[in-house]
């Protein structure tokens, strides 16, 4: 996690650092993407949902390289349907991925010649994943909005924000899309149909809304359909503020947010989005964005 300082400021203009050559399965393309992860090297894994496949880019790559799936949508151990998310876990050098329509969470070897992946959970209606430090790992579930806590290699799985039906109420979520997972184990929640995101400490019944919950819309105290989310160390959270076609930033306890990408209507210059989904940082504080509609990955550096 990125110590940013809270007076920082981005390049308003993105510079592309994967796909946007049209939507395709061309290894310069991306199709739909949904969520990334990026690592400390500064390589990127994007979920490129629509092309049913995981595609790793290094900086300043022409062409990303296809690391799960890509061969077709289905439902075999060598394929994925409509991938939403993905991480990296360093321990067991694999990629996990939320393997969305066909309801499971399922690990691939990065060892080359790896061909398949196995299955870590299934029956579950997964979107956005998160690790901590203690390895456990967080799922958020769109049916049942929920978002539960689950030990590796065990089939436990505790229940950290939500799981009270679909609803407004501090204790309910409603389609809760990406998640984030801060040190001390506190889940932020993209909560996307109520519009806000949720902060559940550890061990509470209901979360605190941390941004938004104004209703829909774009003024500075509102979001529109959120989806990706990241804390600083500062506590500061950025949003992937999807229909207002902006990133939204918002300081520990703030009531209102601050644009500091995008918001400039909806379109493909370098200086706008079109429906921004997942995004992530690297260590030296510069954010990359998953603009979905554009197929393309957007990087603006840290000034």
């Amino acid at each position: 996690i990125p110590n940013v300082s809270t007076n920082a400021r981005w390049a308003q203009n993105g510079m592309t650092v994967a796909g946007s050559h049209g939507k395709g399965n061309s290894t310069n393309q991306l199709w739909g993407p949904c969520g990334l992860f990026v690592d400390d090297d500064q390589i990127m894994v994007i979920a490129d949902c629509f092309n049913h496949r995981i595609v790793q880019w290094r900086m300043g790559d022409m062409n990303g390289q296809v690391v799960a799936g890509g061969n077709g949508n289905g439902n075999r151990l060598d394929q994925l349907n409509g991938p939403t998310d993905v991480l990296i876990d360093k321990e067991t050098d694999s990629l996990i991925v939320c393997d969305r329509e066909n309801r499971r969470v399922v690990r691939w070897s990065r060892c080359s010649g790896t061909i398949q992946g196995e299955i870590l959970i299934d029956n579950i209606a997964c979107w956005g994943m998160a690790m901590d430090d203690q390895r456990y790992l967080y799922i958020s579930d769109i049916e049942k909005h929920e978002v539960r806590r689950y030990q590796m290699g065990d089939n436990h799985r505790a229940l950290v924000a939500g799981g009270n039906g679909e609803g407004n109420g501090l204790n309910q979520l409603n389609m809760p899309t990406n998640i984030f997972v801060d040190p001390q184990q506190t889940v932020y929640v993209s909560d996307q149909n109520n519009h806000r995101v949720m902060k559940w400490n550890k061990g509470t019944r209901e979360g605190i809304i941390v941004a938004g919950g104004q209703g829909e819309g774009q003024a500075l105290t509102q979001l529109s359909y959120p989806n990706g989310v990241f804390i600083d160390t500062l506590g500061t959270i950025y949003i992937g503020d999807s229909r207002n076609h902006r990133v939204m930033r918002w300081p520990n306890g703030a009531k209102q947010g601050s644009v500091i990408m995008g918001g400039n209507g909806k379109g493909i210059g370098a200086n706008q989005l079109d429906f921004p989904m997942g995004l992530s940082f690297d260590r030296q504080g510069n954010l990359y964005v998953v603009d979905h509609y554009n197929q393309r990955v957007q990087r603006y550096s840290i000034e």
